[in-house]
């Protein structure tokens, strides 16, 4: 029989392969505990960024307008300086 990486006659019974865990049902309940607790971090983590990205994209067309609004201004300026140079 081939070991867990393919190397030939290694098996669980040679004493390598040892699948006992010395944990208790404390042990299990603490780190499932700790695993939700990151969990609800990450969570709280993502809401938070989901948050930030709206507000970023809030932000980078509230920037377009306005440019679009002062390239307008500048554009009419021009315009009526024109216009004066003409009369």
């Amino acid at each position: 029989m081939s070991g867990p990486n393919g190397d030939p006659n290694i098996s669980s019974d040679d004493g390598i392969i040892n699948d006992d865990d010395d944990f208790g049902e404390e042990e299990y309940a603490s780190i499932n505990n700790m695993l939700d607790q990151i969990n609800s971090y990450l969570d709280d983590l993502e809401e938070r960024n989901d948050a930030l990205n709206g507000k970023l994209h809030e932000l980078l067309e509230s920037n377009r307008q306005a440019r679009l609004d002062f390239r307008a201004q500048l554009t009419a300026g021009d315009a009526a300086e024109v216009a004066v140079e003409l009369v």
